[in-house]
């Protein structure tokens, strides 16, 4: 028997709409966060917005490491960066260490800028 982890669909593994949900939940946070001075929500809210930074880091690590393959990257030799900063975005130096809404929208730009190529390698 043949068994394959791959997925040919979008499934939420090969799928950049993974790391903008996390993405926006970050925002999200960091808003509320903003908005609501009990220490203990606010000490939830940093734990959280953490988790879910890495989990943007998690979904982008798949994308890069596991759907795009040399082919996509020699067409769009831009992928590269565009995964090193959106990383970089969600990582400490980015929304995993400040509450900053403006660092999330950056990280969100980065997302949508790979849904863009993403979504044009399936049509390919």
């Amino acid at each position: 028997m043949v068994v394959s982890a791959h997925c040919d669909l979008p499934c939420g593994v090969y799928d950049p709409a993974q790391a903008r949900i996390e993405a926006e939940s970050v925002k999200a946070i960091m808003e509320k966060y903003a908005a609501n001075e009990d220490p203990a929500f606010r000490a939830r809210a940093v734990v959280i917005k953490e988790e879910r930074s890495d989990l943007v880091k998690h979904h982008l690590w798949v994308l890069w490491t596991d759907y795009f393959k040399p082919p996509h990257f020699e067409k769009y030799p831009q992928l590269h960066e565009l995964f090193n900063e959106a990383t970089k975005l969600a990582g400490a130096g980015g929304t995993k260490g400040t509450f900053d809404v403006k660092v999330a929208d950056q990280l969100l730009e980065k997302i949508s800028e790979i849904d863009t190529i993403f979504w044009e390698t399936k049509k390919a």
